[in-house]
């Protein structure tokens, strides 16, 4: 079973099983981790934003036009922010480490 990484905002890092398919949503909500994901995936929102170790960005399909708008909107914007529902975990992803911003800030409320 493929692993990733989740940073939590302070600093912990948290191992979880990462199933192939599953996005890093899907993945953060299984384990308790604390990424909201107001718009459950639809690339509503920027609730779900995380921040790629760098190392794993350039392992990622490119973002799409609709995700980067929604990414104009994160909060915390780092370089290799992307959004979680986005990423889906395949088997070169396997070790994925994605860092949860200062905080997010969600558009509709």
């Amino acid at each position: 079973m493929p692993k990733m990484t989740f940073i939590e905002r302070d600093g912990t890092p948290k191992e979880v099983e990462a199933p192939l398919g599953l996005s890093v949503l899907e993945i953060a909500h299984k384990n308790g981790v604390d990424i909201e994901g107001a718009c459950e995936g639809s690339l509503a929102c920027s609730t779900c934003h995380v921040v790629v170790e760098p190392d794993w960005y350039g392992k990622l399909v490119d973002a799409t036009e609709d995700e980067e708008d929604m990414l104009d909107l994160a909060f915390d914007l780092q370089e290799t922010s992307r959004l979680g529902c986005q990423i889906i975990i395949t088997e070169e992803l396997d070790g994925l480490v994605v860092r949860l911003p200062a905080g997010t800030r969600n558009a509709g409320g």
